[in-house]
């Protein structure tokens, strides 16, 4: 039997699903298909709702793998919750999305943008890179990655003394490698150089900034920080005296 081959939803708000939820708003797409902000009926707790365009989820084996892999993460704190997953017919078609907790931020790219000049000062970059090094400390200690960190990847929840962050898309194909987690610590580090105004300030950053970022040279990051574990000790006993 053919699959359907459908580019976009295209949800009005109000939608109804499975009687279990309705649609507020379109949260964003990609590759796979569409994210969706959703009320559940009863309750009106807000959730997110990920719908897979059926062409990239053949017999469901791509549903399935990313459920199982974020119920094998769901001690991460870093990670959106997910919660479960249902069926509805669209254009003829059967359609599965996975329901997960509904987290209220700012993609980091959109909270640098309503920063002064764009970025963040060094300290502030520095409990940017702690949380989300924290956080991709405790995917690497369940022997999986992200693949995928970048800042329209990390979520903002939380700034003031200290970042709260949330990393989506964790959906990699494949075990973990010692090559995907050192790819993991230079896509953090990458981050960290963006957050604070990339090749426009690198010049003038202090020594310990540039001691992190190596000058963007994976073989000198990798050396320096071969997980995000290490990474995370190193933030921890640097000296900030001159940030």
């Amino acid at each position: 039997m053919a699959v359907s081959k459908i580019d976009a939803f295209d949800f009005p708000e109000g939608t109804r699903l499975s009687r279990k939820y309705e649609i507020v708003s379109r949260l964003g797409g990609g590759w796979e298909g569409e994210v969706y902000l959703v009320r559940e009926a009863g309750t009106d707790i807000l959730r997110a709702a990920k719908f897979f365009y059926p062409q990239r989820n053949l017999k469901n084996k791509t549903v399935n793998f990313y459920a199982k892999k974020l119920h094998k993460l769901h001690s991460c704190n870093a990670l959106i919750k997910y919660l479960s997953q249902d069926i509805i017919i669209h254009e003829e078609e059967e359609i599965t999305y996975l329901i997960s907790e509904f987290v209220e931020g700012k993609t980091l790219s959109a909270f640098l943008d309503t920063r002064k000049r764009k970025r963040l000062s060094p300290f502030q970059g520095l409990h940017l890179l702690y949380a989300i090094a924290k956080g991709v400390e405790e995917i690497h200690y369940l022997k999986e990655y992200h693949g995928d960190l970048h800042t329209d990847n990390v979520i903002v929840t939380k700034f003031g003394l200290e970042f709260g962050v949330k990393l989506i898309d964790v959906f990699q194909w494949g075990k973990a490698t010692k090559g995907s987690i050192q790819d993991d610590v230079t896509d953090m580090i990458r981050i960290f150089y963006d957050a604070l105004g990339g090749a426009k300030t690198y010049a003038s950053q202090p020594p310990e900034i540039k001691d992190i970022i190596c000058g963007l040279k994976k073989s000198i990051i990798k050396k320096k920080f071969k997980t995000a574990g290490q990474l995370r000790i190193y933030l921890e006993h640097m000296h900030l005296e001159v940030i």
